[in-house]
């Protein structure tokens, strides 16, 4: 895990916000369906908004109601039903990510509270004509669930009654699509196999894949509904290789916005590049003149799933987490000092002389600045998956990171991990993936068209 992973709510990316009124739902009497005012749109590079009716509000206006009626109905007990009036859905129900644009959603999207990762191979005889016609079907189903409506064919209904809750669905394809398509010639260079990694532990079952899907929400049944379509909308055409469930802190749970906490407690990604700096998108995306031409303003997403012993770091004191990461579990501030965005000073020492962030620390060896400049934009999930026998949790961050490049950006940082992070005694890397995930498409595409009819 390096020390970049993108910054959770309002702070991320220093996107700027945006506000609307609150929709005025009423009630159809025909149906008793809910009705709500169109949805905002914002841009997949935008950050959510949070105004409109908090939900703090919405329940404390519930809750007065709920006061009245019982002081006045308590003998008739359940006669005094809750009011068929309907609700104005709360500002994170009605946010809303459009689908098409210059680069696919989900990538500079705020941090969703919950999301899932899947991976398909292509069936048995499936090439090029079949894979067009799964990323068309795919592309009108996240179309219209980001909107808000319901999907192409056999919706579930199972988030009929919410609104859009700011869902994103991204697509991506691995280094064996290219094979399975006879499209070997259009395979990016920058798609090559990831290197070994003397701390890799993976499963190749739970590994790779010809195609990957990542769905993000702030809604879990939101997101589990996308999920859903886009397993149901594979068809004969692909099967499921692998799926892993995740979700990070919501929206609004804290006073301060702040950078994400992973499941050891520690901030994390201090340092992940931010849409202000000048030479973001040349970190973050392919330039619209790069090689291959499909991949115009796409980019590369490592994958990977970090399992955290967590009874062993639980063992260790406050102050021993802290020298491991080089960071205040607190505020997130270097330990040379200063606030969470205060420069790293790597050479400050203590009384005896002693670096005080130390040699092998976490934060120290992941700075762009001690690796070449990589760098790479995380956008990870926290994942816990139960306990074993012996009851240690079965929990971590399922790794995602973005870059032009992955042999610019991660291969670099990960090389140095491996040779002394201190942070390695504490985690296990358990799978892995890397996908050419390009461009977003415009109006009248389906994301990948460039490359499968191209």
């Amino acid at each position: 895990m390096a020390d970049q992973s993108t910054p959770e709510g309002s702070t991320q990316g220093g996107a700027a916000q945006t506000t609307s009124p609150a929709a005025s739902p009423d009630v159809s009497p025909e149906e008793g369906a809910l009705k709500v005012a169109p949805l905002r749109e914002i841009s997949s590079e935008n950050a959510v908004p949070r105004e409109g009716i908090s939900r703090r509000r919405l329940l404390g206006t519930a809750g007065a109601t709920g006061l009245a009626i019982g002081a006045a109905g308590a003998a008739t007990g359940y006669a005094a039903a809750p009011s068929d009036k309907a609700v104005p859905l709360a500002s994170l129900g009605m946010d809303t990510v459009m689908f098409h644009g210059k680069h696919q959603p989900g990538i500079t999207t705020p941090l969703h509270a919950s999301g899932h990762l899947i991976a398909f191979d292509l069936a048995a005889g499936a090439g090029r004509k079949e894979a067009a016609a799964l990323l068309r079907r795919w592309s009108t189903t996240a179309q219209r669930l980001m909107a808000g409506e319901a999907a192409t064919q056999g919706d579930t209904d199972v988030a009929r009654d919410s609104g859009p809750s700011s869902l994103t669905v991204t697509f991506g394809f691995g280094h064996s699509f290219f094979a399975r398509t006879g499209l070997e010639k259009q395979r990016p260079v920058a798609l090559d196999p990831l290197p070994d990694f003397s701390s890799d532990r993976l499963d190749r079952a739970r590994s790779n894949g010809d195609l990957w899907v990542q769905v993000g929400a702030n809604d879990a049944l939101v997101a589990f509904h996308a999920l859903r379509a886009i397993q149901k909308d594979a068809g004969s055409a692909a099967r499921v290789r692998w799926q892993m469930n995740g979700f990070n802190r919501s929206p609004g749970a804290t006073a301060q916005p702040m950078t994400a906490r992973n499941l050891m407690g520690q901030l994390d990604g201090t340092r992940n590049p931010k849409p202000s700096e000048t030479d973001f998108d040349q970190r973050v995306f392919v330039p619209a003149s790069g090689d291959p031409a499909w991949m115009a303003n796409g980019s590369y997403a490592v994958v990977r799933r970090i399992r955290m012993l967590l009874d062993d770091w639980e063992q260790l004191s406050v102050k021993a987490q802290e020298a491991v990461i080089g960071r205040r579990k607190s505020t997130g501030a270097a330990l040379s000092g200063g606030t969470e965005t205060t420069d790293m000073n790597l050479d400050a020492t203590d009384t005896d002389g002693n670096l005080v962030v130390p040699i092998n620390a976490h934060a120290r060896i992941t700075r762009p600045d001690q690796n070449g400049g990589a760098a790479m934009l995380r956008r990870p999930f926290s994942f816990h998956d139960g306990f074993d026998s012996a009851g240690v949790p079965d929990a971590g961050l399922l790794f995602i990171c973005w870059q032009a490049d992955p042999v610019r950006g991660f291969v670099p940082v990960q090389r140095k991990l491996d040779r002394g992070d201190a942070l390695s005694e504490f985690i296990r890397h358990e799978s892995s993936g890397l996908f050419a995930v390009p461009g977003g498409a415009a109006e009248g595409e389906y994301v990948g068209q460039r490359l499968l009819e191209g």
